[in-house]
């Protein structure tokens, strides 16, 4: 009898139509990761990488998604040519030989309807880790000029460069990196 309970109940869940997860690309326009750390303890250095690929998969009713994101290293911007191209060298980003930082995450968490954190694993110098990214103003809406829903957030985290094998320059250079990303995302047709 029970397991004539248990076939009627795993048959109706696969009956039930899914609702299937959206995918969204993000907006190279309107994603802008950028980063901090200090300099001798006299100042904050700021950069940006120019280069970003994402693509996130989002299922609102389910609370569930993912994310595959790459940022191409050697896009680094400082402002500054001769830091940049010491940052790219060996003793940092190393680009020539670890050309992308990836993340990557099949887990997000929500409050309601937003979401909050994105647990995933990045990948720096070849070396990946756990990172919790926190996710501020997440909103989902319709796009006024593309029709299409856009879905923003604020993320941000603070990693240990050295955790990632990077440790040119400590403790003169600060270990703790502060993450920021604007992020935009498209859904795709």
């Amino acid at each position: 009898m029970k397991l004539k309970i248990a076939s009627i109940v795993v048959a109706a869940l696969f009956a039930v139509p899914g609702v299937a997860a959206d995918t969204y690309t993000n907006d190279p326009a309107h994603t802008f990761p950028t980063f901090e750390v200090s300099h001798l303890g006299f100042s904050t250095l700021r950069g940006r990488f120019n280069k970003t690929a994402a693509k996130i998969t989002l299922d609102k009713a389910a609370k569930t998604g993912a994310v595959e994101a790459t940022i191409e290293a050697a896009s680094l911007d400082t402002g500054w040519a001769k830091r940049d191209e010491h940052l790219r060298s060996g003793d940092f980003f190393n680009v020539e030989k670890f050309p992308t930082v990836t993340f990557k995450s099949d887990s997000f968490k929500f409050d309601g309807d937003k979401v909050v954190t994105v647990p995933g694993q990045l990948t720096i110098l070849g070396v990946t880790k756990p990172v919790t990214l926190q996710i501020a103003n997440f909103k989902c809406a319709p796009h006024p000029m593309l029709k299409r829903e856009d879905c923003g957030a604020e993320v941000s985290t603070i990693i240990k460069r050295s955790d990632f094998g990077m440790s040119f320059g400590l403790p003169a250079v600060g270990d703790d990196i502060k993450i920021a990303i604007e992020l935009e995302a498209i859904k795709d047709s």
